[in-house]
């Protein structure tokens, strides 16, 4: 099948599922990142490696009516910055990492930890002009344990695509026939920094939450002195540089901002 893809490496686990079904890759769209907190270098090599044609500009319509002028079949998005515009020339298929509707919006991942969510999920559905609103194709849901933190939500998630992958793409017509309304959802905007910030005054339970909400990335940690940065960041029993009520937090690298 000839597909387009679009997206940056969070989701590369769809891209590859697609190549692993031999689907042809006309063009892949990806998106400026900085390639510290987000990436897309993955992604842009495994096209080089493929000879897939891939581009950082903002996917236009005047692309959709070139895909559909080269026998497009199917679009699929996972983790693209852009809004798309949308065709009936073929499907477009987003893969979302919630269980939709829960969870709308661009990085919904760390508040379904924040908010100690019982289940989490992925969800394909068909693209609509308003960001993850359209009919559900596919979905998978998994346990969220009480340790659960960004990293181990995105391994469960990318243990779910590639079945989902080889149902989309070997039985498209049935997936797309066998769509249905999410109804009622909620946009989740994106996190800001007082999300990803730990105080001293904070106790250990909740400052550990914040610190798996978002392991990998970035965090803050503020006292009265300022602002140090802190990536790979855990709270463990004892005394430290970095301390909380009931203990301190031990991360892998320490930044000071100001």
């Amino acid at each position: 099948m000839k597909t387009a893809y679009l997206g940056i490496d969070l989701l590369k686990p769809v891209l590859d599922a697609l190549l692993g079904e031999g689907c042809r890759v006309l063009k892949l769209f990806t998106c400026p990142v900085d390639n510290v907190t987000e990436t897309n270098t993955a992604v842009i090599g495994t096209a080089r490696e493929r000879g897939i044609p891939c581009t950082q500009a903002r996917i236009t319509a005047a692309d959709l009516d070139w895909l559909a002028s080269q026998g497009c079949g199917l679009l699929v998005c996972a983790g693209y910055y852009y809004r798309v515009p949308v065709t009936d020339a073929f499907p477009m298929v987003n893969f979302h990492p919630t269980p939709l509707p829960v969870g709308r919006g661009s990085w919904p991942m760390p508040r379904l930890i924040l908010e100690g969510a019982g289940l989490g999920g992925v969800t394909a559905h068909k693209m609509a002009a308003e960001f993850d609103t359209g009919d559900i194709l596919l979905q998978e849901r998994f346990p969220l344990d009480g340790r659960e933190d960004h990293q181990t939500y995105m391994k469960k998630v990318y243990a779910k695509i590639p079945a989902m992958v080889h149902a989309l793409v070997g039985g498209l017509p049935q997936v797309l026939a066998g769509a249905s309304p999410q109804g009622a959802g909620e946009y989740w905007p994106l996190p800001t920094e007082q999300d990803w910030t730990v105080t001293p005054d904070m106790d250990a339970g909740q400052a550990d939450r914040i610190l798996r909400a978002f392991y990998g990335y970035e965090c803050v940690y503020r006292d009265g002195t300022g602002r140090t940065e802190l990536t790979g960041g855990r709270v463990v029993p004892g005394a430290g540089p970095f301390p909380v009520r009931g203990g301190h937090i031990r991360a892998d690298r320490a930044r000071r901002l100001s």
